[in-house]
């Protein structure tokens, strides 16, 4: 399916869609409890979904409710702690979503029957192999192929000493849920000598305080760690407390309305971000302050909104991505109109995301400019350099053509694409294949961008 976008000023005031990673983690762990949870306002998407699905498998017992839009208002989960009641359901097909993946895997990793996990196309191409290979060295019996799905593991997960290279964080969080639930007496230690995408460590360290399990300050903590996160020592015998409470807005999803408004010379009102939260994307909102932009946040009645928009040129600047690495699609995307020379970098990872993004917004931001000899845009190991157009958005203009983008099936890449069609000259149209994407993280994305979504014929 294709989203076919022409050039507009976007003004918009919204409430951001929930967090995907707040969503996915807040149901993984209220599946692994004995009691009921309510998960309030979570992420309506397909991930969401995909995660619903694997936590039924391994037990729960969810229930949804729907206000009268058909929007999810709330998830009432009720764990079985973490044995299914039907030993046939061994299967979860994972979708899209690489974080059910490799936190479902490893809350499989628990049980004593065998789970099977197997995902779309794009999953298939992304490896848990690191992940895999710490659960066999804690007594999980794995098969695989070659790291990837079809997955099988097998537990009980035992005590032990592992190494766990993080290219993603996600390989660490998904332990770090898990191992508190091991055996009483299970000790479970974790040396970890890359770990990239540190804050969504942080945030799952920030749902294992509230479960009482960790306290940097506090010496018989049941997760110890240190300073930089490479040694971890997790007790087990533990159980989860339900999860209650609205999930926080998504700073990932945000990022695509704040940057069409810049592109396009509009001003966009944020509503359900909150400026405290763990989350790692919420660094873009400073990246746009040092790229030129104006960001006024405000607190009304214990709510946050904020204002992005821009009086000038975009700057270009250097961006260290390690950290916030989703947000590479749409810095590249500022970068391509901004003045001046942008580099993005210590970002390798996000060549193993849904796609390799590094190549594919270099590709696909060259079509997009070909016609203007001002932009530039260069390929790096861990990054990319891009000259931009250097030129307010509404002078970056090529002519009255139509342009191709393909978004590879990947929801960040489309939406980055999506936001710089915005700025680009009246008459323009731009079609961006695999738009259905979008759905994963940002239901109702095309709607809000003003775009035609439909079947190719040919």
């Amino acid at each position: 399916m294709d989203l076919l976008i022409k050039p507009h000023v976007f003004n918009a005031k919204l409430v951001v869609p929930a967090s995907k990673s707040h969503t996915i983690r807040r149901l993984i762990m209220a599946a692994l409890t004995d009691s009921v949870s309510h998960i309030k306002r979570p992420l309506f998407s397909l991930d969401t979904q995909s995660c619903i699905t694997a936590c039924r498998v391994l037990g729960a017992e969810i229930s949804e409710d729907y206000n009268g839009e058909e929007r999810l208002t709330e998830l009432k989960v009720q764990g079985q702690k973490y044995g299914s009641k039907d030993d046939s359901k061994r299967f979860i097909d994972a979708g899209n979503s690489g974080t059910t993946l490799f936190f479902a895997i490893a809350a499989a990793a628990l049980l004593s029957q065998p789970v099977t996990f197997t995902g779309d196309r794009q999953i298939a191409g992304r490896s848990a192999g690191p992940l895999l290979d710490a659960l066999v060295d804690l007594g999980v019996k794995v098969s695989s192929k070659n790291g990837c799905v079809p997955i099988t593991v097998c537990g009980p997960l035992k005590g032990g000493r592992v190494n766990l290279p993080c290219m993603t964080s996600q390989y660490l969080s998904a332990l770090l849920i898990a191992a508190p639930l091991a055996h009483e007496h299970t000790i479970i230690e974790i040396d970890i000598p890359l770990l990239n995408e540190k804050p969504y460590v942080e945030m799952t360290l920030a749902y294992q305080q509230i479960q009482g399990l960790y306290n940097d300050a506090v010496s018989d903590s049941k997760i110890i760690t240190n300073a930089d996160y490479s040694y971890f020592r997790i007790q087990g015998g533990n159980v989860y407390l339900p999860i209650n409470g609205p999930v926080p807005g998504d700073f990932s999803s945000a990022v695509f309305p704040a940057a069409a408004a810049v592109i396009s010379g509009g001003k966009t009102i944020l509503l359900g971000l909150d400026p405290n939260d763990t989350q790692g994307d919420k660094v873009f909102f400073e990246y746009l302050l040092q790229m030129g932009c104006e960001v006024q946040w405000e607190q009304r009645d214990n709510d946050w909104q904020v204002t992005v928009f821009r009086n000038k040129p975009l700057q270009a600047g250097v961006f260290d991505l390690n950290a916030a690495p989703d947000l590479l699609p749409i810095m590249a995307v500022l970068g391509a109109f901004a003045v001046g020379e942008t580099k993005l970098c210590n970002v390798a990872h996000a060549r193993i995301k849904e796609t390799d993004r590094i190549a594919v917004m270099a590709k696909e931001l060259q079509k997009l400019f070909t016609q203007n000899t001002d932009f530039c845009c260069e390929e790096k190991p861990d990054g990319l350099i891009i000259c931009g157009i250097g030129k307010d958005p509404a002078m970056a203009g090529f002519g009255d053509i139509e342009i191709n983008l393909d978004g590879r099936g990947d929801h960040r890449v489309v939406m980055a694409l999506a936001c710089a069609a915005l700025g680009l000259p009246a008459g323009t149209t731009v079609a961006i294949s695999g738009a259905e994407a979008a759905d994963a993280t940002y239901p109702g994305f095309s709607e809000l961008f003003g775009a035609l979504r439909y079947i190719d014929a040919t």
